[in-house]
């Protein structure tokens, strides 16, 4: 049985609707990211899958419970790291780990080796004395992540877990996340802006936009499914039509003064495809992306958007703290 179950889900608000029936399975220990651009109904899907949000319709199950029936076991079997932070400052990182095993009541004897595990397994042992305040963005999100998994979650949401982080401390942040998983054998359900790490990181991905999932593959195939290589040229006049008729073109885009080609074997083509286009300009050939995949399908680069629902999430961390774990 999947890890994570939903069925037709939907949520409302007013005439508006932010979910509109997903159909998702997600395996015990598989890495999946969630994607789409700002409003597309990312939060609306976790915010549901935690019990911040009563689904308007539908059903969906964390672990066997039922996220509307039984959230208090849908709680007490997830763990979340927020986009924003969440951490007390004027506690030392290992206070901060020690309160987090009291709200979930993890038992006495076995709660200080859980958190010198987890503090070693995010290299923070040698801070866990120091205040939080004093620790950089990294070494937060670090500890965010220990806290996230310090009571034995079947799933771990994350939400933009290394926005604002430097590409070293992002590179370092995706492998901690990998080792948790596998480690724990834990589930991890992601969102995330940066298409290459989504690319490098999940075992599969849903892209969501209007409310609907609108793929769901690993990224291997959703790039495959774009047919081979692209090819942009800078060209004042390109001939589209002519572009389009050859066999091996599978799509063409134009944007501004650069058509874009995508083709199969596109270094064996590449020579007649210039003989058709006249003052060229420059020429660029590269592999497929996830990123080529995102705007193909939703008409758009997710980096145009803002991270979606701004603070929404600090907000939702107030209520699911308020309502009790």
């Amino acid at each position: 049985m999947a890890i994570i179950e939903t069925r037709c889900l939907k949520k409302t608000f007013g005439k508006i609707e932010a979910v509109r029936g997903i159909d998702l399975d997600i395996e015990k220990g598989e890495i999946f990211g969630l994607l789409g651009p700002n409003g597309a109904g990312k939060t609306t899907t976790i915010g549901m899958l935690c019990t911040i949000v009563r689904p308007t319709s539908g059903r969906g199950s964390i672990a066997g419970f039922d996220i509307a029936r039984q959230p208090t076991q849908v709680r007490r079997n997830v763990g979340i790291v927020f986009q924003d932070p969440t951490l007390d400052t004027i506690l030392t990182g290992r206070e901060n780990l020690e309160l987090h095993a009291r709200l979930y009541g993890i038992p006495t004897s076995v709660r200080k080796a859980w958190i010198e595990e987890m503090l070693e397994l995010v290299d923070l042992k040698g801070r866990a004395g120091d205040l939080t305040k004093t620790y950089s963005g990294g070494m937060r999100r670090r500890l965010e992540l220990a806290r996230g998994l310090l009571h034995r979650p079947a799933v771990l949401f994350l939400d933009e877990p290394t926005l604002g982080l430097d590409p070293q401390t992002r590179a370092r942040t995706w492998e901690y996340i990998r080792k948790m998983a596998a480690k724990e054998h834990t589930t991890v359900m992601l969102t995330t802006h940066y298409m290459e790490e989504a690319q490098a990181v999940c075992d599969r991905i849903g892209i969501i936009d209007a409310g609907r999932i609108i793929a769901l593959d690993t990224p291997a195939n959703m790039i495959d499914s774009l047919g081979g290589d692209i090819v942009a040229v800078a060209a004042p006049r390109p001939p589209l039509e002519a572009i389009r008729s050859l066999p091996y073109v599978s799509a063409v885009k134009m944007n501004e003064e650069t058509v874009e080609i995508s083709m199969k074997s596109a270094h064996l083509h590449l020579a007649e495809i210039l003989s058709l286009i006249p003052d060229v300009i420059s020429v660029e050939m590269r592999k497929p992306t996830l990123n080529d995949v995102f705007i193909k399908l939703t008409g758009r680069d997710i980096r145009e958007d803002t991270v979606e629902n701004g603070g929404g999430w600090v907000e939702a961390a107030a209520r699911y703290n308020q309502r009790g774990r």
